[in-house]
């Protein structure tokens, strides 16, 4: 066998790269920029004209107009009659929207006359009379039966017995960006409700306030359930026995300080405890 070596062949230096695959990283690349494009476009369009997926989207300024008719509507659903007060607005600062930015949250709140044993048919009569949208149910909760309900734009609802023969029903923004703020709204004048209060100020031997605090919310047919409002603050707790005489009839309520009674269309209440003694008057949604 000859050992000479064959000539007119060049050593393999591998193969050469085609020109299809450069083509195709070429192709790959175009398409990443397209659909990252892509995704930033809808985005844009999905901020702008889509609805809020989580509470955060929305600033305190965009939940307060629902939380004002949340109180609204909850002040209908109690009826003129049930209807004790209307509490003022609460806004609650150093609770944490992200763990880098602060907010605040808003609160509303609405007292019912609920005597004792009542609170759980109070709180379902409450329930069905509220929008369908927000599905109110009532069911059991640690300390007595619980109103739940979704007033829309992540406002939450809730009603509990505060056990001296009341409920107290909140609608909460929960934590929220502050944005421009909370902005009440327009003082009403004042009507019946500051007459009774300033009548049961008397009786109590307190001075009558020139212009006492005034809290609306405006009821589902438009017109405004009004609770005028005094603050006693701290001093010797006085006599619920001094009101008897201005209350048509037996009172809704008299567990001692706590005393409430009807005067015409109004429904006076006073918590006259010698810490945090007040008196309210209340007229609610007509109808």
């Amino acid at each position: 066998m000859s050992g000479a070596v064959q000539t007119g062949w060049a050593p393999s230096t591998g193969p050469a790269t085609p020109a299809p695959a450069r083509r195709w990283r070429r192709g790959l690349l175009i398409g990443a920029v397209a659909w990252a494009v892509l995704l930033a476009a809808l985005t844009w369009m999905s901020v702008r004209n889509d609805p809020p997926t989580v509470r955060e989207q929305r600033s305190l300024d965009q939940a307060g107009p629902v939380v004002d008719r949340a109180a609204g509507e909850l002040a209908g659903a109690a009826g003129a009659t049930g209807l004790l007060e209307l509490g003022p607005p609460q806004i609650v600062t150093g609770c944490r929207v992200t763990p880098l930015a602060d907010g605040a949250a808003l609160r509303r709140e609405v007292g019912v006359l609920a005597p004792v044993g009542t609170e759980r048919a109070v709180l379902t009569g409450i329930a069905e009379r509220l929008p369908a949208s927000w599905r109110a149910r009532v069911g059991p909760g640690r300390n007595g039966p619980v109103l739940r309900a979704d007033a829309g734009e992540f406002v939450a609802v809730e009603g509990r017995p505060t056990g001296d023969g009341r409920v107290r029903l909140t609608a909460d923004s929960g934590c929220r960006r502050v944005g421009s703020g909370y902005v009440t709204a327009p003082t009403a004048a004042a009507g019946e409700e500051a007459a009774a209060l300033s009548a049961a100020l008397r009786a109590l031997d307190r001075p009558a306030d020139a212009a006492p605090e005034l809290i609306t919310a405006t009821c589902p047919g438009g017109a405004l359930a009004r609770t005028a409002r005094s603050v006693a603050g701290p001093g010797p707790a006085a006599s619920t026995g001094a009101l008897a005489p201005l209350a048509d009839g037996t009172p809704l309520l008299d567990h001692p300080p706590v005393y409430a009674y009807r005067a015409g269309p109004v429904t006076v209440l006073a918590d006259l405890a010698p810490d945090a003694g007040r008196l309210v008057a209340t007229v609610g949604c007509p109808g």
